[in-house]
């Protein structure tokens, strides 16, 4: 059974479903490694948490690595989404320090991105990218969600992610594209199959 570098129950259900195949996750894991994000791609970010606890487990394992590219910051925040303002996971900081950045600027368009890799125990690893385009707000609005969803305004909407609920966000956002990408591309793949541990 793939193992998803992830202890998020709710994660861990989606993707799940998503995939049609059942995961496991790090909470099945308990002497999991800690592993840094340094990386300086979501890439290469995906591909260093999948492969390490691969190694470390023996079984094909699914990792992420996603986050917030605006175009005019040069793809900022882009890997250091979570950690934009400093602490790691704290969206209001995050949120306002986008806000400054762009005050007064025309163009706010802006993407999320995620790259899914499929890692092996002997260091295979097999990355799909997806991406869902559109703008930040000029205020935060909607109660659901996290991170930018409060911002973040996705073509073809003109409410956030945050207003717009949890259903269109699965189908809409970048982590949903990247998933159906990786069951188009690679759902044949003995890993999903379950041939391979």
């Amino acid at each position: 059974m793939i193992l998803l570098a992830s202890g998020n129950a709710h994660k861990l259900q989606e993707i799940s479903q998503i995939l049609g195949v059942p995961l496991r996750g790090l909470s099945d894991v308990p002497d999991a490694p800690d592993v840094v994000e340094d990386g300086n791609t979501f890439e290469a970010n995906a591909i260093k948490k999948g492969a390490s606890l691969a190694a470390h487990t023996g079984s094909w394992t699914l990792a992420d690595d996603s986050g917030l590219e605006v175009d005019a910051l040069d793809g900022a925040p882009g890997v250091h989404s979570a950690r934009f303002a400093g602490e790691h996971g704290n969206d209001a900081a995050n949120n306002a320090l986008l806000l400054e950045k762009l005050k007064n600027v025309q163009n706010r368009q802006a993407r999320f991105v995620c790259v899914l890799a499929l890692c092996g125990p002997e260091g295979e690893a097999l990355t799909v990218r997806g991406t869902c385009e559109g703008r930040i707000a000029h205020a935060p609005s909607g109660k659901s969600g996290f991170g930018y969803d409060p911002l973040f305004i996705p073509d073809g909407f003109d409410k956030s992610f945050a207003e717009l609920g949890e259903e269109i966000k699965q189908t809409h956002s970048h982590r949903a594209k990247a998933l159906e990408k990786m069951k188009r591309e690679f759902g044949d793949h003995p890993a999903f199959s379950g041939s391979l541990t």
